[in-house]
């Protein structure tokens, strides 16, 4: 039997088998029975009403339901209010092509970020459900345009989040590189026509998105199934570190003996101490990542150990600082460069500059079982860190940020994503 090319996949939609209603219901000991409704949300185009293009992969039927009906109280304690405010509520302004799994769970995921980051203009670019770059300002165009050069290349196809409405100077500089999905609270009046000129964009307007900040404590159901049917159902994360109050010292004893952090962070540390642990609890675990001044500088993600990962971070900084500054002297990325005074100046210039990483925090999901992770970053210049803390052997870590006069806070929470 002849197959159809893998591009032709990618062109069509997939008939979903999944039905209109769904209903989760959980049962206590005396066999009283809360149930959590559903409805399958489509989107008409052209006078086809229809859902999801596809899931993962355009083999994958997938469906996006949005929740309805009553609350689930767990234990008493626990009360789930899913009111489907962002995501399930998003306006299909121009879509092109339909949405697919993955253009939705990389705008939720993003988020999941910017639920933390509601006090200023903050941008999340993500790709493959990480962020490739995050970024907050004092405008949303210049919050788009850090966390664009965090990362140009990565960001080639992703997806644009903006925690304030899209104005056209902003909507002209994401017009200026290709993303699959922009989303935003609203468009300005000229921003949608900008973006309108991407034909295949999906722009969507989430109109939940300026009360994101509630969402920052909500916790959901999250749901896994396994490989022979099974489900693991767990509480979704959130955050315990809001503010600078939240940190903790970097302190613990060992063999009698008590070690901690000589020197505190500076306002500005604490202030990327806070911003780093938002973007690192969307991060795929296990990870670490350099921010400063508001901007990701390197994101390691998904790796099997921690200094590997620190080293990945590191490796990415330098390269897409090479490739940066080749972007905005020549408007050639770095591998396309074909002068060899300018690369070696360029290569030159961000040794110096330790690949933007000199005076960074380096922010990690769990804590660092030994110094050797830590001096990653700090050998690169790190000025700060921040950890969870717990380890046997913090100590380590403590002496290492002492040599080096750099400063380091545990958050007392881990936030691995998996």
């Amino acid at each position: 039997m002849e197959r159809k090319p893998l591009s032709d996949a990618y062109r069509e939609i997939l008939r979903d088998p999944f039905p209109p209603r769904m209903e989760v219901s959980f049962y206590d000991d005396a066999g009283a029975r809360t149930s959590l409704s559903f409805v399958k949300v489509e989107w008409t185009v052209d006078g086809e009403s229809r859902g999801l293009r596809y899931g993962d992969n355009p083999d994958q039927p997938a469906a996006l339901y949005r929740p309805v009906g009553a609350n689930l109280a767990l234990a008493g304690v626990e009360e789930l209010r899913p009111d489907g405010g962002l995501i399930c509520s998003a306006e299909l302004l121009q879509f092109g092509k339909h949405p697919g799994k993955t253009n939705l769970t990389d705008v939720d995921s993003a988020l999941a970020i910017l639920r933390y980051l509601t006090e200023t203009p903050a941008c999340a670019v993500m790709k493959h459900n990480n962020p490739s770059g995050a970024a907050r300002a004092d405008t949303v165009e210049e919050a788009y345009r850090k966390a664009f050069e965090a990362d140009r290349l990565a960001a080639f196809g992703g997806a644009v989040v903006l925690n304030r409405p899209a104005d056209p100077r902003t909507a002209r500089a994401i017009a200026d590189s290709f993303c699959e999905v922009v989303a935003a609270p609203d468009f300005e009046p000229g921003a949608f026509d900008l973006l309108a000129g991407r034909k295949n964009l999906r722009i969507l307007r989430i109109p939940g998105l300026d009360r994101l900040s509630r969402y920052a404590p909500a916790r959901n159901l999250d749901f896994r199934t396994l490989l022979d049917g099974g489900c693991v159902v767990q509480l979704s994360f959130v955050s315990r570190i809001r503010s600078a109050a939240d940190l903790l010292p970097a302190e613990c004893e060992h063999r009698g003996r008590s070690h901690s952090v000589a020197r505190r962070p500076t306002e500005r540390e604490v202030e990327d101490m806070l911003f780093g642990w938002a973007v690192e609890t969307g991060v795929t675990s296990n990870s670490v990542i350099y921010v400063k001044d508001g901007v990701t500088i390197g994101i390691g993600t998904g790796e099997q150990d921690r200094v590997g990962v620190a080293e990945i971070a590191r490796d990415k900084a330098y390269r897409k600082l090479e490739d940066l500054l080749a972007w905005r002297r020549t408007s050639k990325p770095w591998n396309e460069l074909d002068d060899p005074a300018l690369r070696e100046e360029i290569r030159r210039e961000v040794e110096v500059a330790r690949g933007g990483l000199a005076g960074s925090v380096m922010v990690s999901d769990a804590f660092f079982p030994f110094r050797d992770g830590i001096e990653v970053g700090l050998r690169e210049g790190v000025s700060a860190v921040l950890q969870p803390g717990g380890s046997l052997r913090d100590y380590e870590s403590i002496e290492a940020c002492n040599e080096y006069g750099a400063a380091m806070m545990f958050t007392g929470q881990r936030c691995f994503r998996h």
